[in-house]
């Protein structure tokens, strides 16, 4: 079977050598300069500094797309792939009990000013190949054929990105109406046969084919015809087509697969980091949080004969379920068989029950199942097993938010979504959530909680007319 390999460029080949052997260099010259006896273990560290460097730098995806990036973009990466960096080797240094054995000051000055002459590296190449671009060299003469989604994304990219190095030299399109029209000011000059004909004339060096998925006649005729030619044909696939959810794509022996539906959880590091992330937040906010909950259990006691917690089934990760615990706010037995979705307000509540609904009070003892593994702090709301099924069928990708653990809060209530509001709002923001998740992410959405997600919107509007 014919092998389709990944895209790899010699000149990001020629940064990752540059980026593994830079830390050595500059460690070295340091010592140098400074009069520090050159031992094997600067040598040991240099050699460590530039492999996690380098390292970090594939984990975040440096070497990818790394044209199409702004320069602070480009900054950015690489202060946080140098800080990684530095921070593993001072723990490295501390559980082997060897940073005693290194110039404190050599080594002080060398993770501030490594980053600093990388960044000075990227911007020099930057510029060389800006420079390089203005007085033609290099630039290479593109033709777009389909002028939909992918082909305005494309115009729009190399229209705006210089340093990509590309130059439209036309646009193409079987539609006859969209001929002698301008898309983002570049002019259709010609159909898909008189796309195959420039291609053979030597008028680009390069052919993307935009075309939908459906029109496969259409690519293979013009695939048969620019096998007459010399031009280097790109197909772009149509994904616009499809609703993506945190999509990549991978290399299985040489076979390029795409993720249409995927999740971060997918990735072992993610989970992990998610798992850790929970424990550690978790646990900090219990042994704050604690007398809190002692007198919030109490004051369930005094208000209402019947146990503190309240436990009810529902459904989590991967559509397995679950016991969520809450802080009881009605009496025993308030809940009948005929449970409907969306009243939640007309549950009879106690008064106490009332006030710890209303200021989410009632939501901590979730903190103990996220301990437990079966909830994260940030998350998707779960729903009840009761109304899964129903719901799934009334709201479209519904099912996609059990690709990850069910939180306390989330990225939809922060964004004012709580409680019994729109379904179909909730689920656009809990997919945004689930596609760009990222450590960060959860800290910014935990911080906003604290100061905006917890009170319900009925309470807050109480509180406000109160005030009045």
């Amino acid at each position: 079977m014919m092998q389709v390999k990944q895209y790899r460029s010699l000149f990001v080949f020629v940064k990752r050598m540059l980026d593994v052997s830079l830390p050595l260099l500059v460690l070295y010259f340091l010592a140098l300069w400074y009069g520090v006896p050159w031992a094997d273990r600067y040598t040991l560290l240099g050699l460590i500094g530039g492999v996690l460097f380098v390292s970090y730098n594939q984990y975040l995806e440096v070497y990818d797309k790394w044209r199409a990036r702004s320069v602070f973009g480009s900054i950015q990466l690489v202060i946080r792939s140098w800080g990684a960096t530095v921070i593993t080797l001072i723990i490295l240094g501390f559980i082997l009990k060897r940073s005693a054995d290194f110039s404190r000051f050599v080594i002080g000055v060398w993770s501030v000013s490594l980053p600093l002459l990388v960044m000075l590296q990227r911007l020099v190449v930057r510029a060389m190949l800006r420079y390089a671009f203005k007085q033609g060299l290099s630039m290479k003469n593109v033709s777009i054929v389909g002028v939909g989604k992918v082909g305005h994304f494309l115009i729009n990219l190399f229209n705006s990105t210089p340093s990509l190095g590309y130059r439209i030299a036309g646009l193409y399109d079987d539609d006859a109406k969209l001929i002698g029209e301008k898309i983002e000011g570049v002019a259709v000059i010609g159909d898909l046969e008189q796309a195959c004909i420039d291609a053979q004339k030597g008028k680009c060096d390069e052919l993307y084919l935009c075309l939908p998925l459906g029109a496969e006649k259409h690519i293979m005729m013009m695939l048969d015809q620019l096998a007459q030619s010399t031009v280097v044909v790109k197909y772009v696939p149509d994904l616009f087509a499809f609703d993506l959810l945190h999509s990549k794509w991978m290399s299985i022996k040489g076979l390029p697969v795409i993720s249409v539906y995927d999740t971060p959880m997918s990735s072992i590091v993610a989970r992990v980091l998610k798992r850790a992330e929970d424990i550690v937040v978790a646990s900090v906010i219990l042994m704050i949080i604690w007398p809190i909950m002692v007198m919030i259990a109490i004051g369930v006691k005094l208000t209402s004969p019947g146990p503190v917690f309240y436990k009810q089934t529902r459904i989590g990760w991967n559509k397995l379920p679950f016991t969520i615990l809450k802080f009881r706010s009605m009496p025993v037995g308030a809940e009948n068989n005929d449970v409907k979705w969306g009243h939640a307000n007309a549950k009879t509540a106690t008064s106490f029950g009332r006030f710890i609904r209303a200021t989410s009070l009632d939501e901590l003892p979730q903190f103990i199942n996220v301990l437990i593994g079966n909830m994260s702090i940030v998350g998707p709301r779960p729903e009840r097993d009761l109304f899964i099924e129903k719901i799934s069928r009334e709201v479209p990708r519904y099912m996609q938010r059990h690709m990850v653990k069910s939180g306390i809060t989330g990225w939809a209530q922060i964004n004012g979504l709580r409680g019994d509001t729109c379904l179909k709002k909730r689920v656009e923001y809990d997919l945004y959530y689930i596609s760009n998740w990222t450590v960060l992410l959860d800290l910014k959405i935990i911080m906003m909680s604290v100061f905006k997600g917890w009170l319900n919107e009925d309470f807050s509007k109480k509180a406000l007319l109160r005030k009045i």
